[in-house]
């Protein structure tokens, strides 16, 4: 151990585990450009947010990301408790995160997705795969928060009610097909093909796209709204993806409906903040963790 090692402090699981989260969320939101989002470019389809506002929400989330895993670390199993315990900090965190945002839900379901990935990732550092991961996650997510506050009359659920889809809880406690099944083998085949790391996520984004029922695009512009992101999502894909001259040309056509529709794929990016997350979980523990 050299001088400057043994002045450095620990890094603990949960420490690494928030910073993962938080990274993922950051990385979300900078990416561009993103069809009626927040992203560098300005504030998509919102009114409300921009994308100061969406990197304080994200840092001010770390410590409840960061007291999930470690609710996970020292439980050593999925059952009630962890489950009461991780709804209980999710909520604490949502509370902090409006505070700082003044009132502005910047980040509601990316609380509930990373905080169960989190949280299923410090259960057992020794299966790290996505797979492995979101299955943990789906089992926690799947047992009753008794101590939760009935949602029947918020956006997301009055949605699923409309139209008969499911929301985030759902693909939470169905292993986030969307990401396991979409999002992580689009991010794969692109990087592959050599298009570049931000060509290659914006493509897991719209490959999420192509299938998630956004609860976000429904609530704001209905099914012809969700249809419209769909195909759109499809169409830049079959084109060649976000690095191709005829892809780019599909994406700023899905843009332009997405901001006439005043509709943002919040769900499809919360999802992406997920991908992003199991991707980096998957490459193992760093070296300044040690042994767990």
């Amino acid at each position: 151990m050299n001088a400057l090692t043994a002045i450095q402090p620990q890094l603990s699981l949960g420490d690494w585990l928030a910073d993962l989260a938080v990274d993922a969320l950051i990385d979300e939101a900078d990416l561009s450009p993103k069809p009626g989002l927040v992203d560098r470019r300005g504030s998509g389809a919102h009114t409300d947010l921009h994308l100061g506002l969406m990197h304080a929400s994200a840092l001010a989330l770390w410590p409840s990301f960061k007291a999930m895993a470690e609710a996970a670390q020292q439980r050593g199993e999925i059952d009630l408790h962890l489950r009461e315990e991780v709804g209980r900090i999710g909520r604490e965190g949502e509370v902090e995160m409006l505070r700082v945002t003044g009132g502005v839900n910047t980040h509601r379901g990316a609380i509930w997705a990373l905080g169960l990935l989190s949280a299923a990732a410090a259960l057992d550092v020794s299966a790290l795969a996505p797979a492995q991961v979101a299955l943990r996650a789906a089992r926690l997510a799947l047992l009753d928060d008794r101590a939760a506050p009935v949602t029947g009359d918020s956006h997301g659920a009055q949605v699923c009610r409309l139209y008969g889809v499911h929301g985030a809880r759902e693909e939470a406690q169905l292993g986030f097909p969307a990401v396991i099944q979409q999002a992580l083998p689009q991010l794969a085949r692109s990087r592959v093909a050599g298009v570049g790391e931000q060509n290659a996520r914006l493509d897991a984004l719209l490959a999420i796209m192509t299938q998630l029922a956004d609860t976000c695009v429904l609530y704001r512009a209905g099914m012809a709204g969700l249809v419209s992101m769909q195909s759109g999502a499809r169409a830049v894909l079959a084109a060649g993806g976000c690095a191709s001259l005829d892809g780019r040309r599909r994406l700023r056509d899905l843009e332009r409906d997405m901001l006439r529709l005043r509709a943002s794929p919040g769900g499809a990016a919360d999802l992406l903040a997920a991908t992003l997350f199991l991707d980096r979980l998957q490459h193992g523990l760093p070296a300044q963790l040690g042994s767990l």
